[in-house]
């Protein structure tokens, strides 16, 4: 049985799940006591082979160790995707780590969290591929995140985030991205954040504070695809996140009113399902609302109902009492709330209601989703009060990987799993779950005890239930649950028998073999502490402070311990059963002779208030824990030894048999091993155990096993270890009993069951065999039916096989031939190919000679000419330079005369512009002046109209008139005043705009100078580029000429493919037409076959009605009337026989005529079929040669089109560069004529007249040459087929 473990303490609310690993379901939660753990499904025995087991080390100094096993806690733990959305509750800090020799080890993952004070694990998550763990943790001092490498072995701390990368106090859920690098935390409050790290370089990546006005998160998540996006949902918000940049950025707009969303789920990569807290499902697609829907609260299935009525009916004969308002109040109905949601293949499942789980899956209809099925919680067998343990609320659900189970964890601390059904045909509407392993505790455990004969451990809790356990099995074998609260609980040593303390009674139960019978009721009210003698003879049981010892046997009042002024808390019997210890909360430890009823020893702290305490074996010394922080060691009525506990509380305390060890509970969960002696210093190991105070801590018989119980609800089972590592030996093995109590009433039950069985099975049996009979029969009719129509059928298939094989043989004589035929036609177009080819590269070698010596005279003439132009260039330049060199000093003098008409314009436009100011300030003088005239005479008349209102009353009208027209005048005045200062603006701009002008036209003629130093440059250049234009154009044009006859051709070819693709595309339609024949004729002969079995059922029907008839006839055979009278009515009533033996005949020769012309058919489809396969390889053919060549095409006249391109701006740059000489011949035309004459430059203008008309020529060649490719290309675009398929033409 692998280790499970506690939870948190109990009445606190928490939500919890569980996550699927390979071979089983492992569950991994978190625990108050800083530490993670997780379990599997299923038995795993401790050996010393085993890696895990204790034998495997042998550092162990104090000689003793242990492991152990425990129960789930109500904890968060991460789901199907890796998320965790939880908080764990009730934080403290956590103990200091043991020392080196560390001699108790656990069977469970149990992880020591990264902080020395830690208060508890707040949330775990746990990646994709299972391989990493993320704790988030919180202390005094800072906060902690650390991530976990889970191996085979002991979990690997990988990094850890500590306050430094942490913007928040603490990270209430946690998330890792699909590939397991990014980690995303949601912090809590005061301030809520969205973090994002990169866990494995501990680098922040962002960070972004959630406004959140409702409450705090519940839960975030990554995409399933996507590592940059997030969604965080919580009270009152639901957003998505984008990475991006380095920021985290908000990728949706909240919509309608604000909803309580307590969990989500991604069901895609863009589609994420919310639940809320009003029973409220929300489909999101990409943040945008796709679907909602209202879901209802459930009511459990009738089953359920009767089951608890039932119980109900039942336990009033075993237990008095009445339901208590925690019970009655679960059983009415509540609004519906969406706890839990989790994704899987075919939808998702919810709970909607507490107790049930639904499941939707997708569908094409308009409801996105549409539900398909409830699994419900069981009811429990073993309870006697009437409730449903499907009013428990499910806190978490979760998949398996290969989604064949779902299991479920409720705030009751259970877990349940459900298989899922590997068809739609075994699906039903309403399933339950059934228990993961066995239910477990939901309270504080109060009693624990143990027996000699048998190794079980009882325990009771304030959940009102009674388990037995085995620890050597590590299983439940008991559970029972009564009406009231069990407050102690104590096994007879044999194990038949158990004590258990309910709040008006002391009860006397039988453990029986499957339930445990209540024997006897003492009237001991509120019984805290009771304990069995070692013999079994006798018991104790505390009633308020006095000792009450009863005989087993007699269930008689033998003595009453009186004397104790507190509450008594613990009760222990000597080795021989003469003597009784007990403690109690007034720091009185008393031993007690029961032969005489008297204390003989005490020892009596006042400051003390005692817990626990323990006997040694010599039954001399007593071990006593309490409130002062010391483990007490008292003997001859006095305290010999105390070793303090160090800043925590012992609550237990327990030794072993042999007297060597001593082991101490804490208030904080962990469990200390000393030795005995006790030591002086604080020289002790110290486990972390459970999550609250250690209430019972007790060893087995043989000191193999130490048992603790807690207050968070979960038992331990310690094995210990020898300082080797291995089992303790003792002298003599020890053998456990194996009897079991069962009552009478129960075997006759049984008794009569078998009874009914047995009887029914031979019942069965009789039936079984005759049917069997009847089948025989039938069957071996069918048989010979059958060998009959077989052999007919093989008889057919042969002469078939002998047709066709005979068709075989003329085909291959046939294909023989054709054969033989091609390969003579093949041979002598060869022949042809060859002569031919021969007479082509004669030819072609001539042509090649002629053309070399065309080129080498080619390249002479070339070689003269080209040296010519050099030296014309030279003499060209040489008179260029002397010509410009001229025209500079014209322009410098030029320029000269411009700035100094600038100089005398800027002097005249100063003395305007201060004339213009001086006017505009008299001008704004003599309105300031009017208009406060105006103001001065306005506030001088409505002074005496105010002096005037006081005594002229009746002319109110008439001077409230007066009023509004003066308030008009100075609104007119106003706005005149504003008119003048708008036009002042004006004047104010056009004096800025007269200043920019100014700079501009100084900067017009800085760069007018620039710009005639550019064109004497440029002019250079224009002159060597004018030469190689004049080449290339030319071989433009023989290239152009080339690609247009090469066009013309694709052309063609393209019209010729087009056509054959009308030729396919029509024996395609007429293919298809065939096909829709060929079906219609199946149709119908499927409908004729479906009413030829119909036939023959009637037939086989009326078969088997005469049959039985003629039976029961044959049963007349002794009275001849009867059998006349039989034998009528069989001839009346089957009188159509000889009909149907005629249509019978007829329907032989139908069938097989439909089955030759179904073979027929069948041939033709073939044929066709072939013919079709082998036009699409045709078709698919020519489509892709096509492509081909148009694809090529189109490149070339798009490299066509760009080199054009280039030639326009080679053609533009010399249309500038000829308008500049234009503009400096006129500049040359309004020079004198006698300059011009002697200029040598005149020549040049002639030759520059010359360029010009040969440009104009060339621009000329090349619009026509484009006009003609655009026509080409409008002849290709206009073509109807593959239009889609061809490239874009760059035009």
């Amino acid at each position: 049985m692998p280790p499970l473990l506690p939870p948190p303490l109990p009445g606190t609310r928490t939500r919890a799940a569980v996550t699927s690993g390979g071979r089983g379901a492992a569950v991994a939660t978190a625990t108050a006591d800083a530490s993670w753990r997780r379990w599997r499904r299923g038995p795993r025995p401790c050996s010393a082979a085993d890696p895990a087991c204790p034998a495997a080390s042998a550092s162990c100094r104090s000689g003793w160790c242990c492991t152990r096993w425990g129960r789930p806690s109500r904890s968060s733990t991460p789901s199907r995707d890796g998320t965790s959305s939880s908080q764990v509750p009730a934080p403290r800090p956590a103990p200091s780590p043991p020392p080196a020799h560390d001699p108790i080890r656990s069977l469970s993952l149990l992880l020591p969290a990264g902080l020395e004070k830690s208060r508890g694990v707040r949330a775990l998550a746990v990646s994709r591929s299972r391989r990493y763990l993320a704790v988030s943790e919180t202390a005094e001092e800072e906060p902690a995140l650390t991530v976990y490498e889970l191996t085979e072995g002991p979990p690997r701390r990988r990094r850890t985030l500590t306050a430094a990368e942490l913007p928040a106090r603490e990270a209430l859920a946690l998330a890792f991205s699909p590939d397991g690098r990014h980690l995303a935390a949601a912090t809590g409050p005061p301030e809520p954040r969205l973090v994002l790290w990169l866990w494995e370089k501990q680098r922040l990546l962002a960070a972004v504070r959630l406004e959140v006005a409702g409450g705090g998160v519940c839960q975030v998540s990554f995409s399933p695809q996507d590592n940059a996006q997030i969604c965080v949902t919580g009270n009152g918000f639901f957003k998505l996140f984008k990475y991006s940049e380095g920021t985290l950025k908000q990728t949706n707009l909240q919509k309608g009113e604000p909803q309580n969303y307590l969990c989500h789920a991604w069901l895609s990569e863009e589609e994420i399902i919310c639940g809320t807290a009003t029973g409220k499902l929300f489909l999101f697609e990409t943040g945008e609302l796709l679907w909602q829907r209202d879901v209802e609260y459930r009511k459990p299935p009738k089953e359920l109902e009767e089951g608890a009525r039932a119980k109900q009916y039942e336990s009033c004969s075993d237990v008095s009492g009445e339901p208590t308002s925690e019970d009655s109040g679960s059983l009415q109905d509540s609004l519906p709330q969406i706890s839990a949601v989790v994704a899987y293949s075919k939808g998702f499942a919810c709970s909607s209601s507490p107790g049930v789980v639904l499941l939707f899956e997708k569908t094409n209809e308009k409801e996105v989703y549409k539900e398909s099925q409830e699994i419900w919680l069981p009811q429990d067998l073993f309870t006697t009060v009437p409730k449903l343990l499907g009013r428990q609320d499910i806190t978490c659900i979760c998949f398996s990987p290969s989604e064949e189970t779902i299991v479920v964890s409720t705030n009751k601390n259970q877990l349940y799993m459900f298989t899922m059904p590997s068809t739609d045909y075994l699906k039903e509407e309403s399933s339950h779950f059934e228990y993961l392993h066995f239910p477990l505790h939901s309270a504080s455990i109060t009693g624990l005890d143990v027996c000699i004969r048998r190794p079980i451990v009882a325990t009771c809790s304030l959940d009102k239930s009674v388990r037995v356990w085995n620890y050597k099995t590590n299983t439940l074998e008991l559970y029972k649950e009564f009406w009231e609260e069990a407050y102690t609980v104590a096994l007879h040593p044999t194990g038949l028998f158990c004590l258990v303390g309910f709040p008006d009674k002391l009860r006397f139960i039988s453990v029986l073999y499957e339930d445990m019978h209540v024997f006897k009721d003492f009237p001991v009210r509120e019984c805290r502490e009771c304990s069995f003698s070692n013999g079994g003879h006798l018991f104790a049981a505390v009633n308020g402070n006095v000792i009450q010892i009863y005989s087993c046997t007699t269930f008689e009042n033998t003595n009453n311990l009186k004397g104790h002024s507190g509450k008594i808390c613990a009760v222990k019997w000597s080795a021989d059963d003469s003597k009784c210890f007990s403690c109690d909360t007034h720091g009185a430890v008393y031993e007690w002779n029961l032969s005489t009823g008297k204390r003989e020893m005490e020892c009596v702290l006042t400051s003390c208030i005692y817990s626990s305490i323990a006997l040694h074996s010599d039954s001399k010394v007593i071990f006593a824990v309490g409130s002062d922080q010391t483990l007490k060691e008292i003997s001859e009525s006095s305290v010999q030894h105390e070793v303090p506990a160090v800043d925590v509380v012992y609550t237990a305390v327990a030794v072993s048999h042999s007297g060597d060890m001593v082991f101490v509970g804490t208030s904080l969960g962990t469990v200390r091993a000393m030795k005995y002696p006790l030591p002086l210093c604080q020289d002790f190991n110290e486990y972390q155990a459970h999550a609250g105070a250690v209430t019972k801590i007790s060893v087995s018989n043989d000191d193999l096993f130490l048992l603790t119980a807690s207050e968070d609800g979960s038992i331990f089972f310690w094995k210990v270890y020898s300082k080797k590592g291995m089992t303790l030996k003792r002298e003599k093995e020890f053998e456990y009993a194996e009897e079991v109590l069962i009552m009478k009433s129960d075997i006759e039950e049984k008794n009569r069951a078998i009874l009914d069985l047995q009887i029914r099975v031979s019942e069965l049996q009789t039936e079984n065999d005759y049917q069997l009979r009847l089948k025989d029969m039938s069957c071996h009719e069918k048989i010979k039916e059958l060998e009959e129509t077989f052999t007919q059928e093989l008889e057919s298939l042969k002469n078939k096989h002998q047709i066709l094989q005979a068709e075989k043989d003329d085909q291959e004589m046939q294909h023989q031939l054709q054969v033989s035929e091609l390969m003579n036609k093949h041979a002598k177009e060869m022949r042809d190919l060859e002569s031919d080819s021969n007479q082509k590269l004669l030819m072609e070698n001539e042509k090649y000679q002629e053309l070399q010596v065309n080129s080498q005279r080619m390249q002479e003439e070339y070689e003269k000419q080209l040296h010519n132009l050099q030296e014309s260039k030279n003499r060209a330049l040489e008179e260029l330079t002397d010509y410009y060199e001229e025209k500079l000093n014209e322009k410098s003098l030029l320029l000269e005369e411009a700035e100094e008409d600038m100089r005398q314009q800027l002097q005249a436009h100063e003395e305007i512009k201060k004339q213009i100011e001086e006017d505009e300030d008299r001008e704004i003088q003599d309105i300031k002046i009017k208009y406060e005239r105006r103001l001065a005479e306005e506030k001088e008349s409505n002074l005496q109209l105010k002096g005037e209102i006081g005594v002229m009353n009746k002319r109110l009208n008439s001077l409230q008139k007066e009023l509004k027209e003066r308030n008009s005048d100075i609104e007119d005045m106003k706005l005149e005043q504003q008119n003048l200062e708008g036009i002042i603006k004006s004047l104010e701009k056009d004096i800025s705009m007269l200043n920019t002008n100014i700079e501009k036209r100084t900067n017009t003629i800085q760069e007018k100078e620039k710009h005639i130093y550019d064109l004497k440059k440029k002019n250079q250049e224009l002159e060597k580029f004018k030469f190689v234009l004049d080449h290339r154009i030319e071989q433009f044009r023989k290239q152009i000429e080339s690609r247009e006859n090469d066009i013309k051709i694709m052309k063609e070819q393209i019209h010729e493919m087009e056509r054959e693709l009308e030729q396919l595309h029509r024996e395609n339609a007429q293919l298809k037409l065939n096909i829709t024949q060929l079906q219609q004729k199946l149709k119908a002969t499927d409908k004729e076959l479906h009413k030829e079995r119909q036939k023959k059922q009637n037939m086989e029907a009326l078969i088997k009605r005469f049959k039985m008839d003629l039976h029961n006839c044959v049963g007349f055979i002794q009275d001849y009337k009867k059998l006349k009278v039989g034998i009528r009515e069989l001839y009346t009533k089957y009188v159509q026989q000889l009909e149907m033996v005629e249509m019978e005949e007829v329907d032989t020769d139908l069938q097989q005529e439909y089955m030759r012309q179904r073979e027929y058919l069948e041939r033709n489809l073939a044929a066709l079929k072939k013919r079709v396969v082998k036009d699409q390889k045709i078709h698919q053919a020519a489509y892709t040669h096509i492509m081909q060549e148009n694809v090529s095409l189109i490149r070339e006249i798009n490299d066509l089109r760009q080199e054009l391109t280039v030639a326009h701006t080679q053609v533009h740059d010399l249309q500038s560069a000829l308008r500049l000489t234009k503009k400096k011949q006129a500049i040359q035309d309004t020079a004198p004529s006698s300059e011009m004459l002697s200029s040598p430059s005149v020549l040049r203008l002639n030759a520059q007249k010359e360029n010009e008309k040969i440009i104009e020529m060339q621009l000329l060649e090349i619009q026509h040459l484009r006009d003609q490719i655009q026509e080409k290309g409008q002849g290709l675009e206009a073509q109807p087929l593959l239009h889609r398929m061809f490239p874009k033409l760059n035009l």
